[in-house]
């Protein structure tokens, strides 16, 4: 039976998520990173991927793709030329989403390590770790800890003592929301514009400068070295099935205590906001709606939420998704109709404009949002938005389409009422103003 409690200290992966202790080398392998890593090496390299499958570990990016399944997929002998390679993002931009700042600027060894790890598994030659343009504090810490462990001899020739090569690079990308995307971001590693590619070839056959390339999340690479001491059985032993381990939960809006706090996955989300939240702001009846794993997902009404299982799966039997685990809370003092125009703003904005349902669907979505928000529209606009949304959603190369979609699509799933109620306002005010 898998555990879904509140997380107890003795098995949190991440000891330094707020800062309360160094970020340098000395203060991390006191914290247990870096203890004899070539020892865990020494298991081999299908033994680590292996045991990463057992582990159950999801990619903690948003996909939640199995993340030993990933590694898997990579040539088991690299073809002479084509080196394999592991690109990590670092590009944080989802609006909500916290989580891997606060890796990189508080705990950035267990990224690193797992980078050697993860990159031995999969044969990568190098790696590198393509971080957030506005990421200044974070980026400058995370180059003086690489710079450590070089200068330890914990990464280039013979890394840790394993015998393995590995180098390990970081490059701060521009502020382009479109680069989270791994394509976009292997474009842009490879210093072009930043646009998502047709697939297939999916990265572990033709990735970075052509080679085999695996891209996983900060958070995904950090957990694994934790992983591999305390073994697969301890992690999969936390949370529900297909859903298991610990993750990296970010609390913000309308609650009286946000921040970025590990939990067991499963953990509910009234259990989630009291104990870490410090409650919805004016008690559980004031609540609204949720935003459960950052801008890009179907909101969910408070009757819906408040006792739902907060991984993978529960989310998604609601409409939604955990995506990075971004819990953005809203009272009843929001206006939901304006928040969500907002965020079609957002990814109006951040289209690269490459495919026309983005580039032309985005920017009418939002108009439209911006006149149901004024009530400025009749009952059929709401319709033919609705179908837009469809039209725009799976109809693009990369999922920008989508993340554009699906909040208006849950918004009209759920607050229809709310929107026919302000056209049905403006009409009346109308009608008053033409009888005077």
């Amino acid at each position: 039976m898998a555990y879904t409690g509140p997380l107890g200290d003795k098995d949190r992966i991440f000891t330094n998520v707020y800062g309360f202790q160094s970020a340098m080398l000395k203060a991390a392998r006191q914290r247990g990173d870096w203890d004899d890593t070539a020892k865990l090496m020494q298991a081999g390299q299908d033994a680590i991927i292996d045991a990463v499958k057992a582990s159950g570990l999801r990619g903690r990016g948003g996909a939640g793709f199995p993340t030993g399944m990933k590694w898997g997929f990579m040539p088991k002998e690299p073809t002479p030329g084509k080196p394999n390679f592991l690109v990590i993002n670092a590009d944080e931009s989802e609006p909500g989403s916290c989580k891997d700042r606060e890796i990189i600027r508080h705990d950035p060894h267990k990224l690193i390590e797992g980078a050697l790890i993860a990159g031995f598994a999969m044969r990568a030659r190098a790696g590198y770790i393509y971080i957030r343009g506005e990421f200044i504090r974070e980026a400058q810490v995370l180059e003086a800890a690489v710079a450590e462990a070089y200068d330890a001899g914990l990464l280039g020739k013979n890394a840790a003592g394993s015998g393995y090569d590995f180098d390990l690079f970081v490059h701060r990308g521009a502020g382009a929301y479109i680069c989270g995307e791994e394509t976009a971001m292997l474009n842009s590693l490879e210093g072009k514009k930043g646009l998502p590619r047709l697939k297939p070839p999916f990265p572990a056959g033709a990735g970075l400068y052509g080679c085999p390339t695996t891209v996983n999340n900060v958070e995904s690479i950090a957990v694994v070295p934790t992983i591999l001491r305390r073994g697969a059985a301890w992690f999969a032993g936390l949370g529900r099935e297909k859903n298991e381990g610990t993750k990296l939960f970010q609390l913000s809006g309308h609650i009286n205590t946000p921040c970025v706090v590990e939990e067991t996955m499963g953990i509910s989300f009234r259990e989630l906001i009291d104990r870490h939240g410090g409650g919805v702001r004016g008690g559980w009846d004031n609540l609204l709606a949720v935003i459960p794993g950052g801008s890009s997902v179907p909101l969910v009404p408070a009757a819906q939420i408040i006792d739902a299982p907060m991984d993978f799966d529960g989310l998604k039997e609601l409409g939604s998704g955990l995506g990075t685990a971004a819990v953005i809370v809203m009272d009843k003092s929001t206006d939901i109709v304006r928040a969500i125009s907002r965020i079609s703003y957002f990814y109006k904005h951040e289209s690269c404009g490459q495919c026309t349902p983005c580039r032309e669907g985005t920017g009418w979505m939002w108009r439209v949002m911006e006149r149901l928000r004024e009530g400025e529209a009749t009952v059929e606009t709401i319709d033919k938005l609705l179908d837009v949304t469809k039209e725009v959603e799976g109809h693009t190369i990369c999922a920008l389409g989508d993340a554009a979609a699906w909040p208006i699509q849950g918004l009209i799933r759920h607050f229809r009422p709310e929107l026919e109620r302000r056209i049905a306002e403006r009409r009346a005010r109308e009608l008053l103003e033409a009888a005077e």
